[in-house]
């Protein structure tokens, strides 16, 4: 079956590198706060800074998930797995999202509990400790801006620190609330801002996780499109058995079958697809099996 494969091991290296880099300084900016805010939500009595605690206890985990993931999938791939471990990026992406919504079903039932009995908090030390949380947060997705445009795995992370961001923000805004009005209830509403702002990311991260685990047509590529351009090349008679999917996040793969006319060689086929698949959708790892008009291996099963 003639096919064509191309695959550039230095750019997944480089990137690779980097993501490990920035997931590791986020990971330690991360983790250090975490004590800082656990100590202070405790000292203040504050709900807000609890749950952001309690988000940025998932950012660290998933942070050191991704950081793990990174690590698997630039292995070696054993001849069992012939795509390596790309894959656990996206399952690690996957994790982070349902760690999130677990997250903000917590988040919501506390705060319920403390719009029905609000608690007293100390608003001055609430406003420090939640600044000092939007600092770090703030450094941290610096850090990792840009790898997560390109690693499905390092958006998750990007997203966690994101919702940590605006949730710090609400946190923020409830203590100021808290410290000038005495508005206890403040509290609890900043927490279920801050659990929205993550359900939100958590929805998307987990639909795109589950996406590519589905082998669905990858975002922004169009499958009839890619059907019409083949049909449209000249030397097809026909085509089936047309696949788009991804392995991980930007890497996407094509598999089809052409019929070609006749006395056209297969060679010839090969150079005229793999190029117009390149140039219109960006596809590079394709495979292509070529048959004569007079084969048939599907027989009534061939889309």
């Amino acid at each position: 079956m003639p096919h064509d494969h191309d695959h550039d091991h230095s750019h997944d290296a480089a990137n690779g590198s980097s993501s490990r880099r920035r997931l590791t300084i986020a990971l330690l900016l991360t983790a250090g706060y975490l004590v800082a805010e656990v100590v202070g939500g405790l000292l203040t009595n504050s709900l807000a800074l609890l749950a952001d605690a309690g988000h940025m206890l998932t950012d660290v985990a998933s942070l050191a998930l991704a950081l793990f993931a990174v690590w698997l999938a630039a292995r070696p791939a054993p001849p069992e797995k012939t795509f390596g471990y790309y894959r656990a990026e996206i399952l690690a992406a996957l994790v982070n999202g349902a760690a999130l919504l677990a997250a903000c079903g917590w988040i919501i039932f506390e705060a319920i509990r403390r719009f029905r009995e609000p608690a007293e908090v100390l608003g001055p030390g609430m406003f420090g400790v939640a600044c000092g949380g939007l600092v770090v947060n703030l450094i941290a997705m610096k850090v990792l801006h840009g790898s997560h445009e390109h690693n499905l795995n390092v958006r998750g992370a990007w997203l966690h620190v994101i919702a940590d961001t605006l949730g710090s923000v609400a946190a923020i805004v409830g203590a100021i609330l808290v410290w000038w009005k005495n508005w206890y209830w403040a509290d609890p509403a900043a927490s279920v801002a801050i659990a929205f702002l993550v359900l939100f990311s958590a929805w998307r991260l987990t639909a795109q996780a589950t996406s590519v685990l589905m082998e669905s047509v990858p975002e922004g590529l169009d499958i009839e499109a890619i059907r019409g351009a083949i049909a449209n090349t000249p030397g097809v008679a026909n085509q089936h058995d047309l696949h788009v999917w991804s392995i991980t996040t930007g890497r996407v793969c094509l598999s089809v079958h052409v019929t070609s006319e006749p006395n056209l060689p297969r060679g010839e086929m090969l150079r005229r697809l793999r190029p117009m698949l390149l140039d219109k959708f960006g596809i590079s790892h394709t495979t292509i099996q070529v048959e004569p008009q007079d084969y048939d291996d599907c027989g009534s099963n061939c889309d």
